[in-house]
């Protein structure tokens, strides 16, 4: 009878244990959540911040990353972009044709090259039947300026044989094979004449266009 009484004491000191456990939780609980901020009943409050987690971080540090990222390329095409443009400026310099329709076209010659040469190259109606090869006369231009035309080389002999031949020859008449594009003539500006005369030796296949 003994040991069955105190078995019976012993499960319900754990049961007052137990309960009073709950009880301090209760309060406990109750207490911290009657102190919150934002958890009065009935009164106008103000949210407490969310606080910031460690993906949110993340994020943000990803996507500044990958704006820096951005930009940097950017800036080194925006870069490499003005290099090759001012690369482009160096190595050519603006001529201007004045067809024999009176249209005014602007090209950008290579240096070192020829103005018969840009003008193929760029579709401008210019002829060149012995392909700069100083036997005709059909890549006669006009220069149209005399300070430009003064700072070009003079014209050795053969030249000057076929501009003789020449139609409409003026004193600042040149052919277009022998003027080499240099940035001492940037800006030229030349007319093509109205006619040409062909003199080229039989047989010669003229160069298409």
């Amino acid at each position: 009878m003994y040991p069955k009484m105190m078995r019976s004491v012993s499960a319900l000191r754990r049961a007052v244990s137990s309960s009073s456990q709950c009880t301090r939780c209760f309060y406990s609980y109750y207490s911290s959540f009657m102190t919150s901020p934002s958890s009065s009943v009935g009164c106008a409050t103000t949210p407490t911040p969310t606080k910031k987690t460690f993906w949110m971080d993340e994020d943000l540090s990803l996507s500044r990353r990958s704006f820096r990222r951005s930009f940097r390329r950017s800036s080194a095409t925006s870069e490499s972009s003005s290099k090759d443009e001012t690369e482009t400026k160096k190595n050519t310099i603006k001529v201007t044709f004045t067809e024999k329709t009176g249209e005014e076209i602007t090209v950008n010659a290579e240096i070192g090259k020829s103005l018969m040469e840009a003008a193929h190259d760029n579709d401008v109606e210019l002829e060149g039947a012995c392909e700069g090869s100083l036997a005709c006369s059909t890549c006669h231009v006009v220069v149209e300026d005399q300070n430009v035309f003064d700072k070009l080389p003079e014209a050795c002999d053969d030249e000057n044989d076929m501009l003789d031949l020449a139609f409409g020859l003026t004193e600042t008449s040149r052919l277009g094979c022998q003027i080499i594009a240099k940035e001492e003539i940037d800006g030229i500006r030349v007319k093509i004449p109205a006619a040409t005369r062909n003199f080229a030796v039989d047989g010669f296949v003229p160069k298409p266009h």
